[in-house]
């Protein structure tokens, strides 16, 4: 068996985990938990959540502005990754990889023994990833196929969960929130980068951006048991928004 397919057997969840999951009461009061608006603004779906308008997803077409030349610059992804501060063994989840190019920033600094799970709902994202990831020589990217709702990553399997620029694309926040929330080992990290809805000089689209008042409201609930640590600023564009798994007796 291949450390790939071994890693893959670790962190796939069981049925038994995946019927856990469909029965918990949120599918239920999903109705009840969105609101649709025809009148919203184009850059969005009309679906909104607590307030906030959920942005369309970037597709595959994407990915060559995700590899940009000018995208250290703009976005300053060493520091970024430099910021979370990842040690030697740590298993990461990139959640919205797209084609890696931050997941092989952070398998660097994962070696020896660490690995980072690179999940994408596309396909083409996918093939991509690993495409990059076997032309730059890493080995330790593992990836994992989610779906709209789910992550796909396995109950209490991860260090750090980490979306840049993606968690406002999020068709069902509320249900990635809960099965990403599942997924941390006690005191693991979920991190939100996400561009500043607090500084108008950002020049991105009103709804990809958000706010960590907003960030906050959304990932702070109660049944997710996480908690807001810090907020990371040393970033030109983006904030970087952490929040830690709370062991049950927090």
């Amino acid at each position: 068996m291949t450390r790939i397919a071994f890693v893959l057997l670790l962190l796939t969840p069981t049925l038994k985990a995946q019927e856990e999951i469909a029965e918990t009461p949120a599918a239920s009061t999903a109705t009840e938990r969105y609101v649709w608006n025809a009148e919203h603004d184009p850059n969005g779906i009309g679906k909104f959540y607590k307030g906030r308008e959920i942005a369309h997803v970037m597709g595959f077409a994407g990915a060559v502005w995700l590899e940009r030349d000018t995208r250290e610059e703009e976005e300053r992804l060493t520091l970024l990754v430099k910021s979370l501060k990842l040690k030697p063994g740590d298993v990461v989840a990139d959640i919205g990889a797209g084609s890696g190019v931050i997941s092989a920033i952070m398998a660097e600094q994962v070696l020896p023994t660490g690995f980072v799970i690179g999940v994408d709902v596309q396909d083409e994202m996918l093939l991509r990833l690993q495409e990059n990831a076997r032309r730059k020589g890493v080995t330790n990217i593992v990836p994992i196929k989610g779906t709209q709702q789910s992550s796909s990553l396995a109950p209490s399997s991860v260090d750090l969960a980490i979306m840049v620029d993606v968690y406002h694309e999020f068709e069902f926040p509320y249900e990635m929130m809960a099965d990403i929330s599942k997924a941390m080992k006690p005191g693991g990290r979920v991190v939100l980068v996400e561009y500043r809805m607090e500084d108008p000089t950002v020049p991105i689209k009103l709804v990809h951006k958000m706010s960590q008042r907003q960030a906050r409201k959304e990932v702070e609930q109660p049944e997710f048991n996480m908690k807001w640590t810090e907020t990371i600023d040393v970033l030109p564009r983006q904030h970087i928004i952490v929040f830690t798994k709370q062991s049950q007796e927090e």
